[in-house]
């Protein structure tokens, strides 16, 4: 992939390209063992009640597509506290904010590496808006957290800090989501590191960050780059990373918190035959999702997971088109009410908006929404509550009502 800015939209091939990998195992991986996705008649452990009336209608839902912005390869988008711009992250390398013209208000091109997983790919805004967090992969491939000082004019590059550096053995699994949580503290997704199955086992080590959500103060703390907060589950356990608030994950490609629960929702790429979404408690830290023992709910290197396992909320099989999750957001927005309460994603390869709707006690209830996002590469929430899809082919859409 180029460096620069395109010209158009990226090839389709190409596109494809950058993320197909996240859900695709090789042929070397073990063969998970079949089963059905949850279906509305069936119990699901650990299913959240949404708050408040009856909960979304889903069958009553007609969306639609509104196009925003036409960029290089969107990947991750942020807002920021009392900013009426929407802020895009392009793969390539470049922090764009969306107002009346797309403008460039940092440009990190050529220190980035451009494989298929790698690139500039996530960012956040830290709760009072002065500061910019990024997570982009160095062109040695490793990843890494970058701080900057927003002023009147945007991002100054001059003010880059680096918070936190892990190393990635391989091209793959980079995680990349950025996001600050209700509490105030930044939530970093990182990936097992890569290759097939996870052949170092990392997901299930607590002494590594990889496979892991971790939880930071991200400001110099008692002369570290970063603090660690002090209720985070492992702080003191001999042997474990304190950073780590959730662990078992395969690759966390996007995940976010429902501005009116405080759960936390996760999309986690599957090996080769599952794809999971995953629902965490608000406070519910040291949870373990289960990869590499599982994939989803089944066994994949093992036959269950321990104490601390949390089973997907949903999950589907690759059949057909679909290869890997694209997690999204539970819509609390205004503009959409049938659907207000229900968890929006998608898959990147099927491209298809899709929505389940959870009830306590029971399993989700599920439903395509109508509209297809090619190469669907992520979600993003404004100030509003409102929903955008971002397609690494270029586009960036607003979910509309049709």
């Amino acid at each position: 992939m180029g460096r620069g800015r395109a010209s158009g939209l990226v090839m389709p091939w190409l596109a494809a390209l950058a993320l197909l990998a996240a859900g695709c195992g090789g042929a070397s991986s073990p063969t998970p063992t079949a089963a059905s996705p949850p279906s509305p008649s069936e119990p699901t452990p650990n299913a959240p009640a949404s708050p408040g009336g009856s909960g979304p209608r889903l069958g009553e839902v007609r969306l639609g597509l509104e196009r925003v912005a036409v960029l290089d390869q969107p990947v991750a988008m942020a807002v920021r506290a009392g900013d009426d711009a929407l802020y895009v992250a392009e793969k390539p390398g470049r922090v764009v904010a969306l107002g009346d013209e797309p403008r460039v208000v940092l440009d990190l091109t050529g220190r980035v590496s451009t494989g298929s997983e790698q690139g500039l790919l996530g960012l956040a805004f830290s709760p009072d808006g002065r500061f910019l967090y990024v997570d982009l992969t160095d062109p040695a491939g490793d990843t890494r957290i970058l701080e900057y000082r927003v002023g009147p004019d945007g991002p100054d590059p001059a003010s880059e800090r680096e918070v936190l550096r892990v190393d990635q053995p391989y091209a793959n699994h980079n995680g990349g989501q950025l996001v600050f949580g209700p509490d105030g503290y930044l939530y970093v997704g990182l990936g097992d590191g890569g290759s097939a199955g996870d052949p170092e086992g990392r997901a299930q080590s607590l002494g590594t960050l990889l496979g892991k959500i971790l939880r930071i103060s991200p400001r110099p703390e008692g002369g570290r780059p970063y603090g660690i907060p002090p209720d985070n589950p492992f702080v003191g356990v001999p042997g474990a990373r304190p950073e780590i608030w959730a662990y078992g994950l395969r690759n966390p490609w996007r995940f976010s918190f429902d501005r009116a629960t405080g759960e936390l929702w996760i999309g986690d790429v599957g090996q080769g035959s599952w794809e999971e979404i995953d629902v965490l408690e608000p406070g519910r830290g040291g949870a373990n999702l289960g990869w590499d023992l599982l994939e989803g709910s089944h066994p994949f290197e093992g036959s269950g997971g321990d104490a601390r396992t949390v089973m997907p909320v949903y999950e589907y099989p690759h059949d057909g088109a679909v290869c890997a999750v694209t997690g999204g957001y539970v819509y609390r927005g205004e503009a959409i009410p049938a659907l207000r309460g229900a968890y929006v994603f998608g898959d990147f390869c099927g491209g298809a908006l899709e929505a389940i709707a959870l009830r306590e006690g029971r399993a989700p209830t599920h439903r395509e929404l109508g509209p297809v996002v090619p190469n669907l590469a992520s979600f993003g929430e404004d100030a509003a509550g409102e929903l955008y899809a971002l397609s690494l082919a270029g586009p960036v859409y607003r979910l509309v009502p049709a």
